[in-house]
């Protein structure tokens, strides 16, 4: 039940809009910084990051809407997993976030963000770069490269092995002194 309960605050959470709408994200921060007073024209009650590379370090787990997120903002600093669909209630999209649910630490270590784009009218900058049919998932490495494209919900198990097996990767793990 608990699990179920998380999925669908994932599934919420890609649903409801940041508190910085993605325009205000993809814009670069004024002078002095950007903060939820400027983000939403009201008293701040805490900083809020101006670009979605900040909002991912703040919480690597958390699930980004594409909406105005570059996927070049992400290169050698995260690995973009987007996930596409026609519709936020398309069945493989439940499925794969249940599937990321089972270990987003997994993920964590491998510097993957997530990203979902279930709006083709929106024509995310994503969903212009990768030109996603139907449902799909798209695993890009830290270098823009297309390390994976499934027409299908992977386990998290499968997308480690995918990122293990890459180059960059790799390298990571031997600086890293084998730990990832």
């Amino acid at each position: 039940m608990v699990g179920m309960t998380r999925a669908l605050a994932l599934l919420l959470l890609a649903l409801v809009p940041l508190s910085v709408s993605a325009q205000e994200a993809a814009a670069p921060p004024a002078a002095g910084g950007s903060t939820a007073e400027e983000a939403t024209g009201g008293p701040a009650a805490e900083e809020v990051p101006a670009d979605p590379v900040a909002l991912w370090e703040i919480d690597r787990t958390a699930i980004l809407d594409a909406e105005g997120v570059d996927l070049t903002a992400f290169e050698y600093v995260a690995r973009p997993l987007v996930i596409f669909a026609d519709s936020p209630r398309q069945p493989q999209v439940e499925e794969q976030l249940r599937l990321l649910e089972t270990n987003p630490a997994a993920l964590a270590d491998r510097d993957v963000v997530v990203i979902l784009d279930t709006d083709p009218a929106a024509r995310s900058p994503a969903r212009q770069d990768l030109r996603p049919r139907g449902f799909g998932i798209v695993l890009v490495d830290k270098d823009g490269r297309v390390t994976l494209r499934r027409p299908s919900p992977q386990t998290v198990r499968d997308l480690s092995r995918a990122i293990d097996r890459t180059p960059l990767r790799q390298e990571e793990t031997r600086y890293r002194g084998g730990g990832g």
